[in-house]
């Protein structure tokens, strides 16, 4: 009995060491990370992806690494400029590992030795450098500081990808001057803006109103010639018409005369005729408002008389009747031809030829940014209807 016990003890003491053997002796490596394996102590190999069959008890797993590019980001670092001012700038470093042996063999850690290097750089770096320029120069400071860290860790297995500062924060004070500033640079440009506005609609208005005179006394100068020509124009076609009527109504007098004279000599007035028309009209005579006293002369016989016998000449019966004269049967010459054209009522040429050029000049656009071109109302008289005189008139 105690013999099966001692049996199943060894053999439970087999099983085990043989589940360490073979757990010794295998190991898996997933991709994007590297194993660095030694035997014996001393470096063997550097494997990567893999399964991977070890000698039990003599090689070991000394590190893995991984293979991936890490983002690091380091704590804010307190940096003095070249003026003196105390800055705290905070650091993200890329990198990633290259070589997993010299990462394992020539550092001890590698991510505190990248964080003291990027300080001390920085520290070099932003030295030189005044708090405005390390404000306006982070670009360059990432440059300057990543060519910096990949050539020292480069040795270390690493590759520094990039290198960015996420923050540079000043003093209190200094943040307070600086809003102070800013602020007062602001106001500035809201002053030197409101100003050149100011400015810019003091010129605008000036242009304006400059180019509202010049309508104006455009404006008027046309009104001014299209009055003028009008009245000027309406004056002749008065004139012409004041004409044409004195010649009509001197024109109907001698008609009338023609046809009076006419009928007195178709009807051979004897002096007993010519003397009672004479009376009828001495009463005519004296109905003037200014006629207080009318005498009638005392040879009014005799002048009758005297105006009978111009008239006429005496009949078989001795009295005196009117004899036509010979000549008075021959019409009397018109001249209707050569007074035509003053009842022409046509619009005379260069006159309305000097009204479409006042017209022209009136709707001419004045140059000028603000108004575009202006027209004026035509102010020509348009051309009356043409009208024949009255040939009984």
């Amino acid at each position: 009995m105690d013999g099966a016990i001692a049996g199943l003890v060894l053999l439970a003491v087999l099983v085990v060491f043989a589940a360490i053997v073979v757990a010794k002796s295998v190991a898996l490596i997933p991709q994007a990370e590297a194993a660095v394996i030694e035997r014996l102590g001393r470096y063997s190999k550097t494997v990567s992806g893999q399964l991977t069959l070890l000698l039990p008890f003599v090689d070991r797993i000394r590190a893995r690494v991984d293979l991936r590019e890490r983002v690091v980001s380091f704590p804010p670092q307190p940096v003095i400029t070249e003026d003196n001012l105390t800055v705290q700038i905070d650091t993200v470093v890329y990198f990633q590992v290259t070589n997993p042996q010299a990462a394992v063999y020539q550092i001890s850690n590698y991510i505190v030795g990248v964080e003291q290097l990027t300080t001390t750089t920085l520290r070099n770096l932003v030295g030189g450098m005044t708090l405005e320029q390390t404000l306006t120069s982070r670009d360059s400071i990432n440059t300057a500081l990543r060519g910096v860290l990949d050539e020292a860790t480069n040795r270390w297995g690493l590759r520094v990808a990039r290198v960015e500062l996420r923050s540079i924060d000043p003093p209190p004070s200094i943040q307070d001057s600086m809003e102070k500033q800013m602020r007062a640079d602001r106001e500035k440009r809201a002053m030197i803006l409101t100003a050149e506005g100011s400015r810019e609609a003091a010129i605008k208005q000036a242009e304006g109103q400059k180019q509202a005179q010049i309508l104006a006394a455009e404006g008027a100068k046309q009104a001014s010639i299209l009055a003028a020509e009008g009245d000027r124009q309406s004056r002749m076609l008065r004139a012409q018409g004041e004409r044409a009527a004195a010649y009509l109504q001197a024109q109907g007098q001698a008609k009338a005369i023609e046809k009076t004279f006419a009928a007195i000599k178709a009807g051979r007035p004897t002096p007993e005729l010519l003397a009672y028309q004479y009376l009828q009209t001495l009463p005519e005579m004296a109905k003037g408002e200014a006629n207080k006293v009318w005498l009638v002369p005392s040879d009014f016989g005799s002048a009758l008389q005297g105006f009978t016998k111009l008239l006429g000449a005496p009949g078989e019966d001795g009295v005196f009747r009117y004899t036509p004269s010979p000549v008075d049967d021959v019409p009397l010459k018109s001249d209707d031809d050569e007074v035509a054209d003053w009842f022409s009522t046509e619009t005379d040429p260069a006159i309305a030829q000097a009204v479409a050029k006042a017209e022209a000049e009136a709707r001419a656009p004045v140059p000028g940014p603000l108004d575009g071109p202006r027209e004026f109302p035509s102010l020509a008289p348009q051309p009356a209807p043409a009208t024949q005189p009255n040939p009984e008139q």
